[in-house]
């Protein structure tokens, strides 16, 4: 029997790839900046944005010599000016500015403006053909269907920068279309994984927030912790690798180390593991089709020891099941389910509801949205903004007499 052989990579980098990364100063933007500052020689800014951390931006952009840089915040561009001042570096602020940084000639691009606001800049990228490194989820929740199209159109390629798809992504090269089963998207099961339905009814914020095993910003913690993430996360995997409800599973893996599986027509199951760090998908996007040295910790499965895995359980977390029955719906329903979620979560934050009233409350905003007889396909960026917008005044309507029934 002969060996088979692995790919051979290129030879050497003829010359350093232009990237850009919208959202540089959020927690996937920082893990990608330490990536690119990991081989400098390998790659070259093109344009950074953040929000509206000037001193961040500003810092990054000297770092690595950004051509322009562009903070969403409007009425900050003079404070970006004078902080680059002397640089050569060009400054732009609002939301024109920030779709420019995705329209500027990038090779690579990482799309990791959270909310809506991420839609157009990520589309901008899109539309002129880049490799969009995606950790946007509103582009494929509130708007897949016509976001994948226009990709296709173009010829712009997707790469999947969160954990999980990325390990779908990889996982998925071992077959082909007509032998898969399904896709297995494992979930750690947050910090209230073993709590009953009582308990997580009454969690506050602080037991929210502590999640076993990733580092990440408030609101996905919160979403993790009610399995909403893991919801929208279904919503993603259907419209990056087309994929019907029933060709969607999910799996509760408390250690974090198996991001996904994939079950092909003989039985075989392709899995990747990895430390629960997420420089490794996106440095896995980042050398698409190569790889690159990474600075994560090696795995070590001898120290681990075991690796479990149960069920998920829709009646203690029904954010799970109403994913489900957004994605079902469709025309517009996975962007109410989106837009709902996160006004249920910023009450949360601010103590008007219970935890358990999260999912109550994206349940009675989807209901209303069913029954108001609103739903129509999305063709559009706009279509999917105003479905959006729509959906937080419902929700915000809705809020009252949810957290009333509550209390």
């Amino acid at each position: 029997m002969s060996a088979v052989p692995l790919r051979n990579s290129k030879a050497a980098v003829s010359a350093a790839r232009a990237v850009s990364v919208l959202g540089a100063t959020g927690s996937i933007g920082d893990s990608t900046m330490d990536l690119l500052r990991g081989a400098p020689e390998r790659y070259q800014v093109e344009a950074l944005t953040a929000n509206s951390n000037v001193a961040a931006l500003a810092k990054l952009a000297k770092e690595f010599n950004a051509r322009f840089v562009a903070i969403a915040d409007p009425d900050l561009l003079k404070d970006l000016q004078d902080a680059l001042s002397g640089t050569g570096t060009e400054c732009g602020a609002g939301e024109s500015a920030i779709i420019e940084a995705a329209a500027r000639p990038a090779d690579w691009v990482m799309a990791a403006v959270s909310g809506a606001a991420g839609l157009k800049p990520a589309l901008a990228a899109v539309d002129r053909g880049a490799t969009v490194a995606l950790a946007n989820k509103e582009c494929l929740v509130c708007a897949g269907d016509f976001f994948m199209q226009r990709a296709i159109l173009t010829g712009a390629r997707i790469l999947p920068a969160d954990s999980e798809h990325n390990a779908l992504f990889q996982a998925l090269g071992s077959g082909n279309r007509e032998e898969l089963v399904r896709v297995i998207i494992t979930a750690s099961g947050g910090p209230f994984r073993t709590w009953d339905s009582a308990e997580i009814e009454q969690a506050t914020l602080a037991q929210a927030l502590k999640h076993p095993n990733w580092s990440m910003g408030q609101k996905i913690t919160i979403d993790s912790a009610s399995m909403m993430n893991k919801g929208l996360e279904v919503i993603e995997a259907s419209h990056l690798f087309g994929l019907t409800p029933d060709e969607i599973d999910v799996l509760v893996h408390p250690q974090s180390i198996v991001h996904g599986m994939v079950e092909f027509s003989d039985r075989s199951v392709v899995a990747q593991l990895g430390a629960p760090d997420m420089r490794i998908p996106i440095a896995h996007c980042l050398g698409w089709p190569d790889r690159i040295v990474g600075p994560s910790a090696r795995l070590d499965l001898a120290k681990i020891g075991q690796l479990t895995f149960e069920a998920p359980d829709f009646d203690r977390f029904p954010a799970l099941k109403l994913a489900y029955d957004a994605l079902r719906t469709g025309h517009g329903a996975t962007t109410v389910f989106n837009a709902a979620n996160e006004v249920a979560v910023a009450a949360f934050i601010a103590g008007k509801i219970r935890f358990g009233a999260i999912a109550r409350l994206v349940e009675a905003t989807m209901n209303a949205w069913v029954r108001s007889g609103n739903l129509a396909p999305l063709s559009s960026a706009d279509d999917a903004i105003a479905v959006d917008h729509n959906a937080r005044n419902k929700a915000a309507t809705l809020l009252p007499q949810i957290a009333a029934k509550a209390s």
